[in-house]
């Protein structure tokens, strides 16, 4: 009834099928033709599936004539391989001869009742069993080599995934390699024919091809983990089972689960054998400590050890709570090399690490799910100390990587940046200074020669000369990260640049010279700098300001400059000959009072009068107070929050003679009008010059009464244009609106869309920076051969704007 009901449900299928192509290929057939189709390929292919299914169980079924014939076990080779073809039986060949001649035959044994596919050969019992290395048996047609279970399952067999009963039907060929129709965790027993089939077929096929799916793999570790850890077998084949997981491993290297299931066997395999503690293992981390770590370090602590760099390090990878950055990721040699540097540094005998009192104990899962395995491991008859609940020696390892990742992080940012430029020379130039011998470079050595040739003749080179040798090429835009990186550059061998960008009171272009200089020793963090040197870099540069405002510095006036860096106070030595190298660079090329206002708002009090003090000590430096220099003054104490009329005071102060001096004395000369007697003690009067002062404001504010009774009409450039921020007039606020819509533009482009607002670049430029520096603390606007937009403010003031619209 089952066949006859198969039978129609086949037929109803294969009609449908037939239907849909005969109309898909064959639309314009003759209608007799399609209904011959219809109903003639359905009934053919039924008929040819009941014939296929029928064929199998006709030669499985123990009811076959054949099955109730006599048969007697092969004694020749001959005989065996005739019989081999002929059955798929299972058969036992113990240490076959290498001479191609059989044994003497043993007493032959009482004929088996069961079938013969399940029956197993003379001197092994019919209950199947291990397959030792190096023996063979038959299944199927398939000659498969050793450690395997195999034959008919009895007792706790049954359950085994791994056992492989003759008994049940294979194909005789596999074609599922794929796995399609294997479980997550397969049974020879559960698994269908053609799997049984590719399975095999894999076993004979030595297990050493990775085109199988995984689950082949593990089937057959199953009786692997069985064999070692429920069998008690001997030394020998333990250390045979564990070199043959090992290989297992290696053929599937992108599996996770490969790596995790037979890792994890692996580590308690050494373990048991008593091979870890002695080398560090090579293990990865994971939720928990591995075992063959956790193992290895509580060995090695409870004996006292102490441990070195490599062994703190593995410990930290392994933990689930170390943290490593990316340099450590991303720079692993170089990681490695300076974690063994710094630790040897701290801890030049080893670190000495205190046993627990917990015992190491675990319980191993097995992969197949069959069965656990408590482990609890002693060396020398003494139980292992359990690391796992010491924090402190982590807690040293994090503090050590975290100083390698800092000393790493510019190397690490470079090779973020240009992944192939390992071993470069702007690469090589980045790393600690602590690895210069693990990686020397020739380039550098280079580099260093040409540096010296540099400031053994003037110290000075043009901005792109100096990209050129260090980088190879010069774009046509100098961006602040290219000084940045070459400053390190330098500083690693031995060499400073000025100005350093990361201080930088005017930032040089691409044509502009800098300055090299020779530093007392290599520096590693040029960042790395106290408020001193930030306070002298500001008033150098204050210095250079009132100095240049006449147009020209006269030797007075830097020996006054150079005075006034010598006397500063709290200074390090590498710090003074960093300003030292500014100041010359100030005096090739003037710094910018519109880049300095920003710093001089962030001045103290105290620090304030020294300024005063040393701007007033450079005007009187030559003898001789211009009028350009007193407005320079005045420039730099309103800069400073100050009230302008200070100056005169402070210039007073300064005893600046208000008239001619002289210069040198007369020689005598026949009847000329006499020089006028020189005035001893004639000073400025800081009254009279107030009062004048008061007068020009007040005439000031009449006048710009009279010109504010015909204000100029400004068309707004825009209907819809944003109301002003705080700080910022509309038309201003409508500048910076198109401004933050890029991030860098040219001295022409810039200069349009100001005069389209109608304002002027130069004020447009001071006004804007005054009131980022004002709200943000930090300069809006910086010239790098043309103008760039902080990326950092662009998306606050995008943010600004849009609140201030809604």
């Amino acid at each position: 009834m089952l066949r006859i009901l198969r039978a129609i449900v086949l037929y109803i299928v294969f009609m449908f099928v037939t239907v849909l192509v005969v109309v898909w290929v064959m639309p314009d057939a003759p209608p007799l033709l399609q209904l011959a189709l219809f109903f003639g390929v359905p009934a053919w292919l039924v008929r040819r599936s009941m014939r296929a299914r029928a064929a199998p169980d006709k030669v499985a079924s123990p009811a076959a004539p054949a099955a109730h014939i006599r048969q007697r076990d092969p004694e020749t080779l001959e005989e065996f391989e005739q019989a081999r073809g002929q059955e798929p039986t299972l058969r036992w060949v113990a240490k076959a001869r290498t001479d191609g001649r059989a044994d003497k035959a043993s007493p032959r044994p009482e004929p088996d009742p069961r079938p013969a596919a399940s029956r197993v050969s003379a001197g092994k019992p019919a209950k199947g069993g291990w397959v030792p290395h190096g023996d063979q048996i038959v299944v199927a047609g398939q000659s498969i080599g050793g450690m395997v279970y195999a034959g008919a399952p009895s007792g706790k067999a049954v359950e085994s995934r791994a056992w492989i009963d003759p008994a049940l039907p294979a194909r005789a060929s596999g074609r599922d390699r794929a796995g399609e129709d294997l479980p997550y965790w397969p049974s020879y027993a559960a698994i269908p024919p053609r799997s049984r089939a590719t399975y095999l077929d894999w076993l004979a096929g030595g297990r050493a091809s990775a085109d199988y799916d995984v689950g082949y793999m593990f089937l057959y570790f199953y009786g692997l983990e069985r064999r070692f850890l429920c069998d008690d077998p001997a030394d020998e084949e333990r250390r045979l089972i564990r070199a043959e997981v090992s290989r297992l491993m290696a053929l599937y290297p992108d599996s996770g689960s490969a790596r995790r299931y037979l890792g994890e066997f692996l580590q308690l395999a050494s373990c048991m054998m008593d091979d870890a503690g002695t080398t560090l293992p090579s293990v990865e981390g994971g939720w928990d400590l591995p075992l063959a770590l956790r193992f290895a370090l509580g060995r090695r602590i409870g004996a006292g050890e102490p441990l070195d760099a490599q062994w703190l390090l593995a410990w930290l990878k392994a933990h689930p709570e170390g943290n490593l950055r990316t340099p450590a990721r991303r720079c692993a040699a170089e990681f490695d090399v300076l974690f063994q540097i710094l630790f040897d540094r701290r801890f030049p005998q080893g670190l000495q690490v205190r046993a627990p009192h917990k015992a190491l104990s675990m319980t191993y899962r097995a992969a197949s799910g069959e069965f656990d395995f408590e482990f609890t491991p002693k060396v020398g008859g003494r139980a292992v100390p359990d690391i796992t609940g010491a924090h402190k020696p982590i807690e040293i390892a994090q503090e050590i990587a975290e100083e390698a990742c800092e000393a790493l992080d510019k190397f690490s940012r470079y090779l973020g940046r240009k992944p192939e430029g390992r071993g470069s020379l702007e690469a090589q130039a980045l790393l600690p200074l602590e690895l210069a011998t693990a990686f020397p470079s020739d380039q550098l050595d280079a580099l260093r020669d040409w540096a010296g040739h540099i400031v053994a003749d003037d110290g000075l080179v043009v901005v792109s000369a100096l990209l050129s040798r260090i980088e190879g090429q010069v774009g046509p835009k100098l961006a602040r990260r290219q000084l940045t990186d070459a400053a390190d550059a330098l500083a690693r061998i031995g060499f400073g640049l000025a100005p350093d960008p990361r201080f930088a009171l005017r930032a040089p272009r691409l044509d502009e010279p800098v300055v090299l200089f020779a530093l007392p020793q290599p520096v590693a963090r040029l960042e790395d700098v106290g408020d001193e040197f930030r306070n002298g870099l500001l008033q150098i540069a204050l210095g250079c300001i009132v100095a240049q405002a006449d147009g020209q510095v006269s030797p007075d006036e830097e020996r006054a400059l150079r005075a006034q860096l010598a006397e500063m106070a709290g200074l390090t030595e590498v710090e003074r000959v960093r300003l030292r190298a500014n100041l010359d660079w100030f005096l090739a090329v003037p710094p910018d009072m519109a880049q300095l206002r920003g710093r001089m708002k962030e001045v103290g009090t105290g620090q304030e009068e020294s300024l005063r003090r040393a701007v007033v000590s450079v005007t009187h430096a030559d003898g001789a107070v211009a009028a350009a220099e007193v407005a320079g003054v005045e420039r730099i104490y309103r800069a400073l929050g100050l009230d302008a009329a200070h100056v005169y005071s402070d210039l007073h102060a300064g005893n600046a003679p208000d008239e001619p001096v002289r210069v040198r004395h007369a020689d005598p000369a026949a009847e000329t009008e006499a020089i006028p007697p020189e005035r001893p003690g004639s000073r400025l009067d800081p009254e009279r010059i107030a009062a004048i002062r008061a007068d020009t404001d007040r005439a000031s504010a009449v006048l710009g009464q009279i010109f504010a009774a015909e204000p100029e009409v400004i068309v707004p450039l825009a209907t819809d244009a944003p109301r002003a921020l705080p700080g910022l007039d509309p038309r201003l606020t409508a500048l910076l609106r198109e401004l933050i819509g890029s991030e860098s533009w040219s001295k022409t482009e810039f200069s349009d869309l100001v005069q389209r607002h109608g304002l002027m670049p130069a004020g447009a430029l001071e006004a804007l920076n005054e009131w980022a520096w004002n709200c943000h603390d930090e300069a809006l606007i910086e010239e790098y051969d043309g103008y760039e937009i902080s990326a950092t403010l662009i998306e606050q003031i995008k943010a600004d704007l849009t609140g201030k619209e809604m």
